[in-house]
């Protein structure tokens, strides 16, 4: 067509009349008047549009797949390998499967007593803190860590936390002479306090002076008002000596603990106590006795030897 002073006036009233149906087609909504056309041009073309992008679409996603093919290849190896390596190293290193196994074992306390613990590794011990017996631990208050935190591992109490930094806590041992907690005798009611003696046993004073207690006794702990700074129910030790009862007010019990503090590695600070006191239920099964063989000698006459009734030599 030429550009002709007809043909500019006649593009220009198609244009008005386009805008005049947008415009009536949007005031009009769902009951607009030219729904109908429009449904009838979607009949007519819809099958030819869905053609042809059943024809471009393969060919898009040939295209694709061709150029995320050596990515994601790449990316798969990749995986691979270090799925390999993290298995030779759990499979050959020893210390990863030790620490695996005081991972399972925390996690067995901590679901037997419904402790919400988080889980760290010991990075630092002792005299970078000024204290005797104190571990440094790699989680902080960028974890939720707080101060008189219960702390414990797969065996049980291990101390409580004193203080806190933004990515470390220190962490008191239940083995320093500054430490003391609550005790509670197993399937039973006696109470006491265990305070650290450093590398030898626990020192515990029961309330009560005439309390009926043996070797092998076991104790966990009696748990703090809030559970702060101890929650009820944590393994603390079993008993390995008592003194003679002199009628006192109290009576002393030295506790051999559960945890040897001389080997942390992997331990966990109980964010969120139990609903309610698990008792006893957290200590683990008593070992059973060792049955002692019967031996039974039986004498078999000699021979030679003299029948009763007869005499040893002849007349």
């Amino acid at each position: 067509m030429r550009d002709t002073r007809e043909s500019r006036l006649l593009l220009v009233l198609l244009i008005a009349v386009a805008f005049a149906l947008i415009t009536v087609d949007i005031r009009g909504g769902e009951d607009s008047p030219v729904d109908g056309a429009r449904q009838g041009a979607a009949t007519v073309f819809g099958p030819i549009e869905s053609g042809v992008s059943a024809a471009v679409d393969p060919v898009g996603n040939a295209v694709s797949a061709i150029r995320d093919s050596g990515e994601r290849h790449d990316r798969l190896a990749a995986l691979e390998k270090e799925n390999a390596a993290l298995k030779v190293r759990l499979g050959s290193d020893d210390r990863s499967r030790s620490r695996l196994k005081q991972l399972d074992k925390m996690m067995k306390i901590a679901g037997q007593g419904q402790y919400g613990i988080k889980g760290a590794e010991v990075i630092a011990i002792g005299a970078a803190q000024g204290f005797s017996w104190t571990i440094t631990v790699d989680v902080g208050a960028n974890d939720g860590i707080k101060r008189d935190m219960t702390v414990l591992n797969g065996e049980g109490l291990v101390g409580r936390v004193t203080t806190v930094g933004p990515n470390t806590a220190t962490v008191l041992l239940a083995s320093d002479p500054d430490f003391t907690v609550g005790t509670r005798m197993e399937s039973g009611d006696e109470l006491g306090f265990a305070s650290g003696q450093g590398d030898r046993p626990l020192r515990v004073e029961l309330l009560n002076g005439k309390a009926e207690v043996k070797k092998g006794d076991r104790l966990v702990t009696f748990g703090s008002q809030a559970d702060k700074p101890f929650v009820p129910g944590v393994p603390v030790g079993v008993v390995s000596r008592v003194d003679p009862s002199g009628g006192g007010l109290t009576r002393t019990l030295y506790v051999t603990p559960y945890v040897g503090f001389t080997k942390l590695d992997i331990v966990g600070v109980v964010v969120e106590a139990p609903k309610k006191d698990p008792r006893d239920t957290v200590l683990p099964p008593k070992p059973k006795p060792t049955p002692r063989p019967t031996v039974t000698v039986t004498v078999t006459p000699s021979a030679e030897a003299p029948v009763d009734g007869q005499n040893q030599q002849e007349q």
